[in-house]
């Protein structure tokens, strides 16, 4: 089953007693709400249940009206469940929908402790996944086939998908919408939402660390200011330099306000810029990658690959304008 277009696709999300009302929101703000602005056919969305009326976390209130699981069984993704106690086993009607959907090739995603639903259908083994940090101990010691990371903000393992936590909810979905609509589409979303356009999966949960005396100074002006000549050879020293401060304070600055090295922001960002160039039409790679900063068409192809799992040439079949780009040099 295809997922590079949301042309009648089909997105539900399970709902069960207990559920997160925040990361059901995150799920209809980014893939039920119809988009005006954006000039492309936007995602079929559905609620669903086992239950005729479902109570949210804490009882804060109930839904009701709402689809059966049979509306799983027409769904190209399927967004699965949190547990407020993952340990407690999801109904079996879940997890027979979640078994079936899988069978036939549909997405599936969750968020934060979701992965426990997902792990409990038996879909997760021998594959990469994430949850929340809290629970990560839990998880690995209840499922050990799984190839779990602890300590990253999602995972991307093909047709299955998880997100750590509340917060990276909203990363997961807007990568989901990248690789769906491409770079431009995601970054009109996540403008929409006043929210980070980027942040890769492989980012950190979160930073221990005390709360300073004296926050730092925020970091916005000089990633504004970088933004602005990602084409130009910026280096991490350059940074520091508009920054006023030493290449390791930079350093500590990026990892205790982003989660994140200024040279991986950089990368990113070059990523980022080189997607969107080849969105609007540029055809010629070693132009994408001069434009970019990315320098040369051979390293253009291996950041791309390693940031979207597609090449340049597979970007722009999915993504462009529909012309063959010309050859590099």
């Amino acid at each position: 089953m295809s997922h590079g277009s949301s042309q009648g696709h089909r997105v539900t999300v399970i709902v069960d007693n207990g559920s997160n009302p925040f990361e059901l929101g995150v799920a209809t703000e980014l893939f039920g709400l119809r988009r005006p602005e954006i000039d492309v056919p936007w995602y079929d969305f559905t609620l669903s249940a086992a239950l005729p009326a479902v109570r949210m976390h804490a009882g804060m209130f109930t839904l009701s009206d709402v689809a059966g699981l049979d509306a799983v069984d027409a769904a190209d993704t399927v967004i699965v469940p949190n547990r407020p106690d993952p340990l407690v086993e999801p109904a079996p009607e879940v997890l027979e929908a979640i078994r079936r959907a899988a069978g036939r090739g549909a997405r599936l995603v969750s968020f934060c402790t979701g992965t426990f639903t997902l792990a409990a259908a038996g879909v997760l083994d021998g594959r990469r996944a994430t949850t929340h940090w809290r629970w990560a101990k839990a998880f690995t010691a209840r499922h050990p086939e799984v190839r779990l990371q602890p300590d990253v903000l999602f995972v991307d393992d093909g047709d299955v998908l998880t997100a750590a936590g509340s917060a990276a909810a909203l990363d997961l979905g807007l990568h989901l919408i990248r690789r769906d609509h491409g770079a431009e589409v995601a970054n009109t979303v996540s403008r929409r939402l006043v929210f980070a356009a980027h942040r890769d999966g492989g980012q950190r949960q979160f930073v221990e660390r005390p709360v300073p005396a004296v926050p730092d100074a925020s970091l916005g002006s000089v990633l504004a200011w970088a933004q602005e000549r990602l084409d130009r050879p910026l280096t991490v020293a350059d940074l520091a330099a508009r920054a006023a401060v030493s290449p390791a304070t930079l350093h500590r600055r990026f990892t205790a306000q982003l989660g994140i090295t200024p040279l991986a922001w950089l990368t990113a960002e070059r990523v980022a810029l080189a997607c969107r160039l080849i969105e609007r039409g540029e055809l010629r790679f070693d132009m994408v990658a001069r434009l970019s900063g990315l320098g040369t068409a051979s390293n253009l192809r291996a950041r791309m690959r390693r940031q979207t799992g597609l090449s340049p040439l597979a970007y722009r079949r999915r993504f462009g304008t529909g012309a063959e780009p010309a050859p590099a040099g």
